[in-house]
């Protein structure tokens, strides 16, 4: 296992795949670097046990040492409520599998596709609705990618591809410059949605090369980032985000609404105003998925509601993101307000 004691540094700035790579795994040692009680760390074993443990470097250093009820370190370390079994709480709360034409491919809107990218994430978000995901069986290899670009062929009903995962910058950018040329050759695709929280928690993924990349394409680009709480957004993150602006991404942000981390208005505005300051639009604020292993961290629609209500009493219309839950089986998006 990785530890924080083989994280080291370099005096040049380190690679996105060094930090990737040296994410930390191991909750003991985690414990130990943010000085937290030991006595969490038998929940936090069992839950990285079931779905195991990352976080990166770059944010780990915005959670506050010795505070077990930090924001960001709620998001990441396993407790012993995820091995609850809460009714309505299930592996597959989106029914994806139900939408799962091909391998890494999901189907489940009108005029646009999400395709699997990758398994792999650069931080492992406690409340995942895919942390039971059968990424070995979606894997995209030259077989599977040809079934995918045949796919997308047939129905020129589609215009749009959302790249996803795991998180699809965990991949290269050679491959992603391979897909993006092969999709390219598609004549119905106009816009390419990419998802991936990476740009917030190793800002460094943003290279030139993606950059390049990016601009480069015909495709109208549209970067959705993941960012659920003020203190995610840096210095870093702002410049990654004026780099991709300054690229013609349109770059967005969409957060899941969380118990005890961002249930309050007062966080939630700072969260809209601090994203607007950096670049980044808010767009949409999500109910949780109810997925086995998060339900510590619902919140009932009403309260969520409530709070909806209470960031348009205090925000200009432009930064109050749209309050949605995603419901199996419907052809949108829930809008709850």
């Amino acid at each position: 296992m990785n530890s924080i004691s083989s994280i080291t540094l370099q005096q040049d700035e380190p690679t996105w795949q060094h930090l990737l790579s040296n994410a930390i795994d191991d909750p003991k040692a985690l414990l130990e670097h943010l000085n937290l009680p030991q006595n969490l760390l038998d929940g936090a074993q069992k839950g990285s046990d079931l779905f195991s443990m990352k976080v990166p470097e770059p944010y780990l250093s915005r959670i506050e040492p010795g505070n077990p009820k930090d924001p960001l370190l709620r998001q990441v370390l396993p407790l012993n409520d995820e091995l609850a079994d809460v009714s309505g709480f299930v592996a597959d709360p989106l029914a994806e599998m139900d939408a799962n034409h091909s391998d890494g491919l999901i189907h489940k809107y009108k005029g646009r596709v999400l395709l699997i990218l990758s398994g792999a994430c650069a931080i492992n978000c406690r409340y995942c609705f895919r942390r039971h995901f059968p990424y070995q069986e979606n894997r995209l290899g030259s077989e599977q990618w040809q079934q995918v670009l045949n796919y997308l062929k047939s129905d020129p009903t589609i215009s749009e591809v959302i790249f996803s995962g795991g998180d699809p910058l965990a991949t290269s950018d050679n491959r992603l410059e391979r897909m993006i040329r092969d999709l390219e050759e598609i004549p119905h695709l106009s816009r390419l949605r990419i998802h991936s929280r990476l740009p917030i928690v190793i800002p460094q993924r943003v290279t030139d090369r993606l950059l390049q990349i990016l601009r480069d394409s015909r495709f109208s680009t549209v970067m959705v980032l993941h960012a659920n709480h003020p203190n995610e957004l840096d210095g870093s993150t702002a410049e990654s985000a004026k780099r991709m602006k300054d690229s013609h991404i349109t770059v967005l942000n969409q957060a899941v609404l969380l118990k005890g981390i961002n249930d309050q208005v007062d966080v939630l505005q700072q969260l809209s105003e601090k994203l607007f300051e950096q670049g980044i639009l808010p767009y949409y604020l999500f109910t949780l998925d109810p997925v086995k292993g998060a339900a510590h961290f619902d919140i009932p629609d009403e309260e969520a509601v409530k709070l909806h209500q209470q960031m348009q009493a205090v925000l200009p219309g432009y930064l109050v993101p749209k309050l949605a839950r995603e419901i199996p089986g419907k052809t949108e998006k829930t809008l709850l307000f």
